[in-house]
């Protein structure tokens, strides 16, 4: 051993925490360099003599390197490429082979040649339960999948400096109001209000939730078409003045006219879902 050789092996011999193995193999080449013969070492460190061979023959060709952990190469069906594991995520997501009411991590490894730990495993580091799921209508529009990735990208990574904004509407709402205002509450009274109401008519609301902060923009209207879908959305836009919106909402009749689409066109750029 050389002297710089003897420095590395006694600070790895001298670590604190240290794993034991690697101390124990520490130890076999400095008592190995004081001249101790291989059978003592043996029986002093409660190694077998062929266990003390090995140890001197990876110091001689790696130097105190070799005596580190060596990685172990694991169980081999964990390791499963990523494409594996996105068909596995897909086929978790698609509909149930036929006389089957739900898929199975048996099921699925027999599809991608895993085993069903294996499967387990990957479905539970991405958060799927798909024996949770009795029934899931899925749309039969060929872009669906697209439309699906296109919308949630959306919500998970907004553009930087953008605003995304969740449009939605609720129609037919009855205006009601009771003919008196409630009594106030008292200690060991429910809160009492009169049987009967007054009625104001229908009103409609739309509203526009921002994403990333949970802000409301909303407006009432006493009918539900294009122009007034159109006045909500110009309120939307002087809520962010100068700000990039990006829209999302329900494909519905009154986004559908041309008129609301011209000027979409014009002014917008919009995701309808």
């Amino acid at each position: 051993m050389t002297r710089r050789q003897r420095q590395n092996v006694e600070a790895l011999a001298a670590r604190a925490n240290a794993p034991a193995g690697l101390v124990r193999r520490a130890r076999v080449i400095l008592l190995s360099a004081d001249g101790e013969a291989g059978v003592d070492i043996a029986a002093r460190l409660d190694l077998s003599q062929e266990g003390v061979s090995r140890i001197r023959r990876r110091f001689v060709r790696q130097g105190s390197e070799g005596l580190l952990d060596r990685p172990k190469p694991g169980r081999l069906d964990h390791a499963v490429a990523d494409t594996t594991v996105e068909q596995i995520v897909q086929l978790a997501m698609s509909p149930t082979p036929a006389g089957r009411s739900r898929w199975t991590t048996r099921l699925l490894g027999r599809e991608v040649g895993l085993t069903s730990g294996c499967v387990s495993d990957i479905l539970r580091a991405k958060g799927l339960k798909p024996h949770f799921t009795r029934t899931y209508k899925v749309s039969r529009d060929p872009k669906f999948v697209d439309k699906v990735t296109d919308v949630v990208g959306l919500y998970l990574h907004p553009p930087e400096h953008a605003i995304v904004l969740s449009v939605d509407e609720k129609t037919s709402i009855q205006a009601l109001e009771r003919t008196q205002p409630p009594l106030p509450l008292r200690s060991g009274r429910a809160v009492r209000h009169t049987h009967d109401y007054k009625r104001h008519g229908i009103v409609d609301l739309l509203a526009a939730r921002e994403i990333a902060t949970g802000k409301v923009t909303h407006r009432l209207s006493h009918s539900h078409t294009a122009a007034d879908v159109l006045r909500f959305m110009k309120k939307v836009v002087r809520a962010y003045p100068g700000r990039q919106l990006h829209v999302i909402l329900d494909k519905y009749s009154v986004t559908g006219s041309r008129r609301f689409s011209l000027y979409f066109d014009h002014g917008f750029d919009i995701t309808v879902a």
